[in-house]
């Protein structure tokens, strides 16, 4: 028995190559992992002993030959199969352990030429990989180091590797090299800057964790990360304290942060089931957080709360007399971290790059029943290079236009149908998810009552994340003291709802811009 070894990540080569040479088998490699093998004291052939030719063009060229992949696809129960190889002076490899230039640990790299990136193309190992993988039936192939000890006890004890074994281990094959050469066409395609859509759509994960359950307990789930650099993302989150996240929690947590991530200044958001409950900004983060709290102090209770500046002791004991379930922020006053993790039950996180944003021509990937939906994310707020459109006679203080774009943010991220009221930096009102908008504007409005009072809303701002089809919602927001509003404009009856603000003195401006939530 031959064993064909050439591994870029060596973890457990040794004790495996070890384990192979106290079985008898014939080890046979290549370049640093016929080094290091042969360093440990393993007796190890070279490749160009094999295929009696150099390894050459700075190892561009060491496996590509017939001695090696006649050896590796020769069907062993073909008579004529074996005969030419007997005729040839090849002999057979029946374990084959590969895995691949380090191109992913390459292209992560801070500054890494495409030259570089192109040099870690692995062309030999995916070769061999696929050839042993065709003739699993007669191969072992191994491409995670994971795997090593499962083929030596099943050697140890049976004296082969059983075929089911070798049917699972050729389907990890594939698995990684679709992963791979996903990799490289991925960089390839930003290294073009080509954000088309292209004709076939493949795209690559990597697991970073296992879930009890997903949306509901019998439903399976995973948490899977792009292959890139996560700055900012969720999927970069360092969790300090707390059990581990849920499904739910995760996404969650992401819309929280999606919403986040449109201000500058100090901010606070408060999320429950994806759509925001409370938001404040403010020039200090305790007061921020007042203001998302007292703006909905029912709905944050098990919810989600993200900073975008470090939270001082001050808050953390404001956060402490309410259960929350997920606290996210850039960092945390090592008091802060103290108070909060007197709790058991609550998940602290860290994102440290928390303002980053994603590139505008990042992916949007929503599954439907035998296929998936693929856009570009929703990264602008406003036109670009377009001023807002006041389309009334009124028109809006420096205060209204600040908190115009605030409730314009926070609509944004809330599912249509949506409408929000904001009033000196706080949210105030917010109607998610209606099957029409005059629902949602009443239930903005009944929600500022409850919470803040008749009162509340006098001299607020509304926000609509589509046109008013009617003019029920300028009318419904006149009536309660709402003095200006914001929405994208583009109904054919927007005449009516422009007639409507000038009648009560309510000015309103077009974003020429919707924000689709669904």
């Amino acid at each position: 028995m031959r064993a064909l070894i050439s591994v870029s990540d060596k973890t457990g080569i040794i004790e495996f190559a070890k384990g192979l040479e106290n079985l008898g088998v014939e080890i046979i490699s290549t370049g640093g992992t016929h080094r290091a093998l042969k360093e440990s004291g393993i007796k190890v052939t070279g490749i160009s002993e094999v295929t009696g030719f150099p390894e050459c063009l700075d190892g561009r060229v060491k496996t590509l030959h017939p001695n090696i992949h006649a050896g590796i696809l020769a069907m062993r129960s073909n008579p004529e199969h074996m005969k030419q190889l007997s005729d040839l002076n090849v002999n057979t490899i029946d374990i084959v352990a590969v895995n691949l230039y380090p191109f992913k640990q390459t292209i992560l790299k801070d500054g890494v030429t495409r030259q570089e990136a192109i040099e870690n193309i692995d062309i030999g190992g995916p070769t061999m990989l696929r050839s042993a993988a065709k003739n699993y039936q007669d191969v072992t192939v191994i491409v995670d180091p994971g795997d090593y000890e499962k083929v030596l006890n099943e050697l140890k004890e049976e004296k082969k590797v059983s075929l089911n074994t070798k049917f699972y281990l050729c389907s990890k094959v594939f698995a990684h090299t679709a992963h791979y050469d996903t990799l490289i066409a991925s960089y390839m395609r930003k290294e073009l800057e080509d954000y088309s859509l292209p004709d076939t759509f493949t795209m690559t994960y990597e697991k970073i964790q296992e879930m009890r359950y997903g949306e509901n307990p019998h439903q399976k789930a995973a948490f899977y990360k792009e292959v890139q650099n996560a700055a900012g993302l969720l999927a970069s989150a360092v969790q300090l304290h707390g059990k581990e996240l849920s499904f739910n929690n995760i996404n969650d947590t992401n819309g929280a942060l999606e919403l986040l991530k449109e201000f500058d200044e100090p901010a606070v958001v408060a999320c429950k089931h994806a759509n925001p409950c409370g938001a404040g900004v403010s020039d200090d983060i305790y007061d921020a957080y007042m203001k998302a709290f007292n703006a909905d102090p029912t709905s944050i209770f098990g919810g989600i709360v993200v900073f975008n500046r470090e939270i001082d002791e001050k808050t953390a004991v404001e956060i402490n007399k309410i259960f929350v379930e997920i606290i996210v922020a850039p960092s945390y006053e090592e008091e802060a971290l103290k108070i909060l993790k007197s709790k058991k039950n609550i998940r602290l996180l860290q994102i440290e790059n928390i303002l980053q944003k994603q590139d505008e021509n990042t992916y949007d990937i929503k599954k439907v029943a035998g296929g998936i939906l693929v856009q570009t994310i929703d990264s602008k707020l406003l036109p670009e290079n377009e001023e807002l459109k006041i389309v009334t006679e009124a028109i809006p203080n420096e205060q209204e236009l600040k908190d115009l774009l605030m409730a314009w943010k926070i609509v944004k991220h809330t599912k249509s149908n949506a409408i929000t009221i904001v009033k000196n930096g706080q949210s105030i009102g917010i109607g998610p998810g209606q099957v029409n908008r005059i629902w949602a504007c009443r239930q903005a409005i009944e929600h500022a009552y409850e919470f803040l009072g008749k009162e509340s809303t006098k001299g607020a701002v509304l926000a609509s994340d589509a046109f008013f089809p009617f003019p029920d919602c300028a009318e419904e927001a006149a009536k309660a003291g709402i003095t200006s509003i914001i929405q994208p404009g583009g109904s054919m009856r927007d005449d009516e709802s422009i007639e409507t603000c000038n009648k009560y003195n309510v000015s309103m401006v077009f974003t020429g811009m919707r924000h689709f939530k669904h």
